[in-house]
């Protein structure tokens, strides 16, 4: 029991140590090695233990995913409070932010087995096209579209968005009312009975 009980802590010292790697450098630019002295192992165990860099960074996003999927509940029947908590998540945890953005660059056969990815994405639009089947969300967008245009304006001001204005701080000084801002635009999009007022 002990030699499983040390395998798994191994195990979870590699993936934090990973988590670091492949969110600082991506895929390519990611060393084994680095991974190894950081996690205190073997480099070998890391290969005997995940296989190759590519399926470590795999199981890496997949955990990472998992832990989003938990924090942030999906809920289409307040899509606005929804985008809320994206937003509030993406600013927490810019490294997970990173690492999303290198597997989005660099996918590859391997790195792009996340299962938890597809399995996420696929119920959320399920339950986004059932709200507008039963008239709870209006049916101006496709549920695909409207998923896609949700996370984009709560992702918009992460580390590593193209176009928000990440390193102008005046964006930032006022997290409450861009976060009041977002839910809006939110509640307009998905056209919700409700629209947040904004903050005077």
């Amino acid at each position: 029991m002990a030699a499983v009980g040390n395998a798994e802590a191994t195990k979870e010292h590699i993936v934090a140590a990973a988590m670091a790697e492949f969110s600082a450098y991506g895929i390519a630019g990611a060393r084994v090695d680095r991974i190894a002295q950081t996690a205190g192992c073997n480099k070998n165990l890391i290969y005997i233990y995940f296989g190759s860099k590519e399926k470590l960074f795999a199981a890496v996003l997949d955990r990472s995913l998992l832990q989003v999927y938990e924090a942030v509940d999906f809920t289409p029947d307040d899509l606005p409070g929804y985008a809320a908590r994206v937003f509030e998540f993406a600013l927490a945890r810019p490294d997970v932010m990173r690492l999303m953005a290198w597997f989005a660059l660099e996918r590859t056969p391997e790195a792009g087995a996340v299962q938890s990815r597809g399995a996420a994405h696929s119920g959320k639009v399920a339950e986004l096209a059932a709200a507008q089947r039963s008239g709870q969300l209006a049916s101006t967008f496709d549920p695909n579209f409207l998923l896609t245009a949700i996370m984009s304006l709560a992702t918009a001001w992460s580390a590593v968005s193209p176009f928000g204005p990440v390193l102008d701080q005046q964006s930032l000084a006022d997290p409450v009312r861009l976060r009041q801002s977002i839910t809006t635009a939110v509640a307009l999009l998905a056209q919700t009975n409700e629209v947040p007022a904004q903050p005077s």
